[in-house]
């Protein structure tokens, strides 16, 4: 393949774009793809997919199948979230529908208030990334986490969402603390896009 393929990933969220960008420029066998904005394909930028699976799975799918339907085009989509153990994986997939119009400064602080006191601070990421190509009637869905703990306080700029708060297993630093380039090789939404890439590549999908 020499031609560089674009694919869409339906988010609204830049930051993803830019991560997911980041992570296959890491993969050696990725040299051609470029990951596009969704809405930059929809000419109704208020155009929003109602989320309401039960699982990361299930709303990553109905993210890639509706917004694949919409443009007609190979879609990517990722759902992915904070689970706290002692808060019963509470916020789960709900984590960017919690305290839904506040910054995510606030939706930390409010979690960490939540922990006070608390010695089990044990939480873990999780990622489903999904691939839907609504032409060859393709539809892919890989779901990955990494395991850490809950910081006592908002640690760094890195990052996005709930990366300030979050410790992984073998480190001592936040992924809001971490560079870049270590995260992404480490993260739960690298290891989710490198294995449904990994089986686009065996399989020859995008050929």
């Amino acid at each position: 393949m020499s031609n560089q393929i674009k694919l869409y990933l339906a988010t609204s969220n830049k930051n993803k774009v830019r991560e997911v960008n980041e992570i296959l420029a890491q993969i050696d066998y990725i040299n051609n793809i470029q990951i596009q904005y969704i809405f930059d394909e929809i000419e109704n930028q208020e155009v929003r997919i109602i989320e309401n699976g039960e699982s990361f799975i299930e709303n990553s799918v109905i993210k890639a199948w509706s917004y694949g339907k919409i443009i007609k085009k190979p879609v990517l989509s990722d759902d992915s979230g904070l689970s706290i153990l002692c808060l019963k994986d509470f916020p789960g997939i709900n984590s960017s529908r919690f305290l839904e119009d506040e910054p995510y400064e606030k939706k930390m602080e409010k979690i960490l208030a939540m922990l006070e006191g608390e010695e089990d601070r044990r939480a873990f990421f999780a990622c489903a990334a999904t691939y839907f190509d609504i032409e060859k009637n393709i539809l892919l869905s890989f779901e990955e986490k990494i395991y850490g703990t809950i910081s006592n306080e908002i640690r760094g700029t890195n990052g996005f969402g709930y990366d300030p708060i979050f410790i992984p297993e073998g480190f001592k630093t936040t992924f809001g603390e971490l560079k870049k380039d270590i995260k992404n090789k480490i993260s739960h939404r690298a290891k989710a896009f490198e294995k449904l890439f990994s089986f686009i590549e065996k399989n020859g999908l995008l050929h």
